[in-house]
């Protein structure tokens, strides 16, 4: 029985990464690459990674789902992180709703990713509800203390 190596390699090749200062920038960059016409539909999960300075490293489309729900694998969000190098994430999904408010299994979530996160120094520094028009920021509303 042969056993495969695992290799691990990491190059960007860009110089003028974007620097993430604010939610808002975050909400505009997460909603560049949005599918318009699915986010009334469908509920998504991405995650932006970024290194130690805050630029964008990449955005990862983590899941799909149906109307009211979709997953979210911690170790499936953590294995893009360690691959990418990042110090931290910014974690986003949509409501198609258009309602805006964290449910209790949102804040789970965020509370979840967090610890592990701790454990891993990557640093969760936010967690944005998005719709088309509008979004919601844990970290400028407190919820990430």
């Amino acid at each position: 029985m042969q056993i495969s190596e695992i290799s691990v390699s990491y190059s960007s090749n860009k110089n003028d990464k974007l620097k993430i200062s604010s939610s808002k920038q975050s909400y505009d960059v997460l909603m560049s690459c949005w599918s318009k016409s699915t986010i009334e539909l469908q509920e998504e999960v991405k995650v932006l990674i970024l290194n130690r300075a805050n630029q964008i490293l990449g955005i990862y489309p983590l899941s799909k789902g149906g109307v009211s729900g979709t997953v979210v694998d911690a170790k499936l969000v953590f294995s893009v992180a360690l691959k990418c190098n990042a110090s931290s994430i910014i974690l986003a999904h949509n409501h198609p709703s258009g309602n805006v408010n964290p449910s209790e299994a949102d804040k789970n979530l965020t509370d979840k990713l967090k610890l592990a996160g701790q454990y891993l120094d990557i640093v969760l520094l936010d967690h944005l509800i998005v719709t088309k028009d509008d979004f919601y920021s844990f970290s400028d509303n407190g919820l990430l203390k």
